[in-house]
């Protein structure tokens, strides 16, 4: 198992937590066996919690509670986006989390796009399985949502923050005992300026915001933690709107990055070498909405645009650190979970490009860290780890077994977390898919294999070529190696391992997509035309009244249609 000691970043620091040191018992980080009861109606599940002792330690224990679980779902945050990998951020408590506890420096998501992310989550899906392709879907009736099984099972559990599943709808879902919400992305001021103020759904009541939404969040948060007695154990689940564009920090966060601080990709350059290879889609995104050229079609400058997301960012930090401390305050993270991770990445100039989408590194690629529960101290566990992940190994910590019936496309990294041999072997690729929007049409339907040193990209629907990336030696994705001869055995490989992963059935897939070959009927004469013009109609300058017209479908259609 690939697990080494995590170097030490700088010192932890901040509210909340500034000089403490987490005491962890060492000796409860065993193994948790599971027993499958006999449900009613297939769902209710009773626990029976059997321990191990520590392979350090040859006395029996008592059994030990089952762990309460928190999940902290930052949106849009990048797999490098913590203070110990990049000096430009502030964050003290997620270095604190990576540091005394687990890193994982290769966690992904299968789809780089609000909704279809989070439902993968909650799932433990693929996108093609669960069917949230895009941000408007809504989920079928009697999809299974893991918190369900933990709720069943006894655990009191909460949702707090973006749900952002089937339109702008903010209604309660089943699975949880407390609900906090709003409709759509949501806003990060409470009123829209004008003296109407955005409201909070709290259990199927509408209630005005109060204030600043990643403080508004994490208020609710500490709220509902300081309720629980230790008597029963519970799941949170705080899923916070930041830091999702348009950034807009806390007040107190504003000025607190410096742009000379700010480094943005040599690969934003429009350069022949940076686009050598690369597929022409790319090229043309440069100048589109998310590209650097006319980013969300305004004159937005990147490296404003940067600093923003880091100040904004350091909200959602502080806020960690004062769950830490309410959990220590109240003697109950020694037996708490605490896990961290991002719905999708994010691109700031890399490739020309920005938000998400593509199946580059950048995009597809997140932070995961975790704390807490007798979980040993200090470590990086390098296997790949992904967003259909969690549902399994949160049931699994729990020591829940999965409903009859119900399907997990991911692996449970419990024993991972916990510092214990694999079972099973662990995977050596993933599957990513993302499908065409006609609101977004700059990036078409995207298939990519990601393996431990290469990741293989095909794209559907549009006239282009693949891309294949050897990532040990080209990390930032630059020399597309698809046309190399010597690695055609790998190419038809991973082109067959990412059509199985797409659990084609009678040969067909979720869209028309049938298994590539070769790379089709791609050629054109030398001597002939250049490639096409874009419409005149579609031309601006920056300044028009009508520039947001395209996504007025984004999230949905609003309840008055």
């Amino acid at each position: 198992m690939a697990v080494k000691c995590l170097p030490r970043g700088r010192a932890a620091a901040g509210p909340a937590i500034t000089g403490q040191k987490v005491r962890i018992d060492m000796t409860r980080a065993h193994t948790l066996g599971r027993t499958a009861v006999a449900g009613i109606l297939g769902v209710i599940i009773v626990l029976v919690a059997a321990t191990l002792p520590h392979p350090a330690d040859a006395q029996a224990e008592a059994p030990r509670r089952q762990p309460n679980i928190i999940f902290i779902l930052n949106d849009d945050q990048r797999y490098d986006a913590m203070g110990f990998l990049d000096p430009a951020l502030n964050t003290p408590n997620m270095d604190r989390i990576a540091r005394e506890g687990v890193y994982f420096p290769n966690a992904f998501v299968t789809t780089a796009l609000c909704s279809p992310s989070r439902a993968s989550i909650l799932t433990g899906q693929y996108m093609h399985n669960h069917g949230i392709a895009d941000n408007n879907i809504k989920f079928r009736p009697g999809t299974f949502f893991f918190p369900m099984a933990l709720q069943a099972a006894g655990y009191r559990t909460a949702f707090i923050g973006k749900w952002h599943m089937g339109g702008h709808s903010d209604d309660p879902q089943p699975g949880f005992d407390r609900w906090i919400s709003f409709k759509g992305q949501g806003d990060y001021l409470p009123d829209n300026g004008k003296g109407v103020r955005h409201t909070l759904n709290i259990d199927g009541q509408q209630v005005e915001r109060k204030g600043y939404i990643t403080d508004e969040l994490n208020a609710y948060a500490l709220d509902w933690l300081k309720h629980q007695n230790g008597q029963q154990p519970f799941f949170l689940y705080l899923s916070h709107k930041a830091v999702h564009a348009d950034f807009i920090p806390a007040k107190r966060h504003e000025g607190t990055v410096s742009r000379d601080a700010i480094r943005l990709p040599d690969s934003m350059a429009d350069t022949p070498e940076n686009y050598e290879g690369k597929p022409r889609w790319t090229k043309d995104q440069r100048n589109s909405w998310h590209g650097v050229e006319f980013p969300y079609h305004s004159t937005l400058d990147v490296v404003d645009f940067k600093l923003r997301y880091n100040e904004t960012l350091s909200a959602v930090d502080e806020g960690i650190g004062e769950i830490l401390a309410t959990l220590q305050k109240q003697g109950m993270l020694d037996n708490t979970i605490v896990v961290m991770m991002g719905d999708n990445g994010f691109l700031f100039g890399e490739h020309g490009m920005i938000d998400k989408r593509s199946a580059y590194e950048e995009s597809m690629r997140v932070p995961l860290i975790a704390f807490g529960g007798g979980m040993p101290k200090g470590r990086v566990v390098n296997q790949m780890v992904a967003n259909i992940d969690l549902a399994p190994t949160f049931l699994a910590l729990a020591g829940v077994t999965v409903p009859e019936g119900v399907r997990f496309d991911g692996m449970s990294y419990a024993d991972l977390l916990m510092g214990r041999p694999l079972a099973r072997p662990w995977r050596t690729v993933l599957n990513y898919e993302y499908y065409w929007e006609y609101n977004y049409p700059q990036t078409p339907t995207t298939f990519a294999l990601r393996g431990d040193r290469y990741k293989y990209i095909q794209y559907h629907g549009i006239w282009d070529t693949e891309e294949l990336y050897d990532l040990q030696v080209d990390p930032k994705e630059m020399h597309n190696l698809i046309a190399d001869p010597k690695l055609r055995p790998v190419v038809k490989k991973m082109r067959a391992e990412l059509f199985a992963g797409l659990d084609p059935r009678q040969g067909r897939s979720s869209v028309t997509f049938t298994e590539r070959l070769d790379e089709g009927s791609v050629l054109r004469n030398r001597n002939g035309s250049g490639p096409g013009e874009f419409p005149d109609r579609w031309l601006r300058d920056g300044t028009e009244g009508d520039l947001k017209n395209g996504v007025k479908a984004e999230g949905g259609k609003p309840a008055s249609h």
